[in-house]
C-alpha cells in the first residue's frame, strides 16, 4: 500500500504540470525582470479582466525603482551581514524543522539498518539546504514558471521511479540504496521548483 500512497502524490503534480502552460506569467516578473510592459498589460488583463489597470502597473514600476536602489547580496554576503542575522537564524530553524516533515519515515519502509537512518536524514537536510541555495540563484535567472515546470516534471519522474524501487526492494538488496538517492533528488527538485 505504501508505494501506491507515495505515487498518489504524483497525481497532483501531474495535474499542475498539465495546467501550468495555460497560466500567465506574473505581471511583476514580466515588467521587472523582462522589461516587457506590453506582456505585463496582457497578463494583467488575463488575470483581472478588461479595465484600467494603470495603478497596478505604476505600483510595479515603483517596486522596480525600489529594487534598483537595493543591492542584491550573494549567499556569503547574507551570512556576513549583521542586519540580516535574525532572518538567517529563523531560516535555519525552519530548515532544520523540515526534518520533522515525515519523509524520514520512508527510510524505515526502505528497510535500512537502524544505524544508517541518522546519516540518511542528514543527507535529506543537506539536500534541503542545497535546494534553497539553488532556488535563490535560479529563480532570478529562469523565472518562477520555468522552475515550477521543471520541478514538477522531475518530481513526477522521481516519484514514478521511487514507486518502482520500493516495489522491487525485496528482490534486489541494493534497491533500497537507489530509493534513498531518489528521495534526495525529490527533495532537491521540490526545493528548487514548487
Amino acid at each position: 500500500l505504501w508505494p501506491w500512497l507515495l505515487a498518489s502524490s504524483g497525481l497532483s503534480a501531474l495535474v499542475q504540470l498539465v495546467t501550468l502552460p495555460f497560466f500567465p506569467d506574473s505581471p511583476s516578473y514580466l515588467l521587472i525582470q523582462k522589461g516587457n510592459e506590453e506582456a505585463c498589460r496582457k497578463a494583467i488583463r488575463k488575470l483581472w479582466g478588461e479595465g484600467d489597470h494603470q495603478a497596478e502597473i505604476d505600483d510595479i514600476m515603483k517596486e522596480k525603482g525600489a529594487m534598483a536602489s537595493t543591492k542584491t547580496l550573494r549567499v556569503l554576503e547574507v551570512i556576513k551581514e549583521r542586519s540580516l542575522r535574525w532572518q538567517l537564524y529563523i531560516l535555519m530553524i525552519v530548515m532544520s524543522t523540515l526534518q520533522l516533515c515525515g519523509i524520514n519515515a520512508v527510510f524505515h519502509t526502505a528497510k535500512f539498518e537502524e544505524y544508517l537512518i541518522p546519516y540518511v536524514s542528514l543527507g535529506v537536510g543537506l539536500c534541503e539546504c542545497l535546494s534553497s541555495i539553488l532556488c535563490s540563484t535560479l529563480i532570478d535567472r529562469f523565472g518562477r514558471k520555468v522552475l515550477l515546470w521543471g520541478g514538477y516534471s522531475l518530481m513526477g519522474s522521481v516519484l514514478a521511479l521511487l514507486t518502482v524501487t520500493l516495489s522491487l526492494q525485496h528482490r534486489f538488496f541494493w534497491m533500497h540504496y537507489f530509493s534513498v538517492i531518489l528521495i534526495f533528488l525529490f527533495v532537491v527538485f521540490f526545493g528548487t521548483g514548487p
